[in-house]
């Protein structure tokens, strides 16, 4: 049974959403506006205002919202593949692929909110990663899995270490290199 709303107030990236039901959507719930017959604007629940009305998100741009249109509960939280087949490749918040590359339609999907494991549940890997640099192999090994930081001063070589290291991870370790510069993923 679907379970509609209906779109009362739009502020930026924040809607308000009336359920005259009282069935209001559980937080988290991805909720949908279909816009015209091409596309449809994904909104996430982030706050019960009242008896009959929530307040959710955006995931995209609210441009061309009014007051009054349809508002369709999911009942399912957002979702995103997991697994294997997402290395190297690109998506949207909302999962969807913007790499041009078609996805496969047996995909496993897993909510984009889930609880942590415990530490008692996570495993620490101490094996190193062979970077194929003697002086850090032997020096500061870097964990398997882990994070590194790479701190110094202008033209120190920086850079070079670090196509030196994507280089061995993509090509020599078989594996996926993601770097965050800046603040923002590159």
């Amino acid at each position: 049974m679907e379970n509609t709303g209906y779109l009362v107030k739009v502020m930026g990236v924040v809607i308000d959403v009336e359920f005259p039901s009282g069935n209001l959507p559980g937080i988290n719930n991805a909720l949908e506006i279909p816009v015209d017959e091409n596309r449809k604007e994904v909104f996430e629940v982030r706050e019960h205002i009242n008896a009959s009305t929530v307040r959710a998100i955006a995931m995209g741009t609210t441009s061309g919202l009014r007051r009054g249109m349809r508002v369709i509960d999911t009942q399912n939280p957002i979702q995103v593949p997991v697994g294997p087949a997402t290395l190297g490749r690109m998506f949207n918040v909302l999962g969807n692929p913007i790499d041009k590359i078609p996805f496969p339609d047996d995909i496993t999907r897993k909510p984009i909110h889930i609880t942590s494991p415990t530490l008692t549940d996570q495993k620490a890997d101490f094996t190193p990663f062979i970077t194929g640099i003697k002086a850090i192999d032997l020096l500061m090994p870097f964990p398997r899995g882990g994070k590194v930081g790479l701190i110094g001063g202008a033209g120190v070589g920086k850079t070079v270490l670090m196509i030196e290291l994507m280089r061995n991870t993509i090509a020599e370790q078989s594996g996926v290199s993601f770097i965050r510069r800046s603040g923002r993923a590159q």
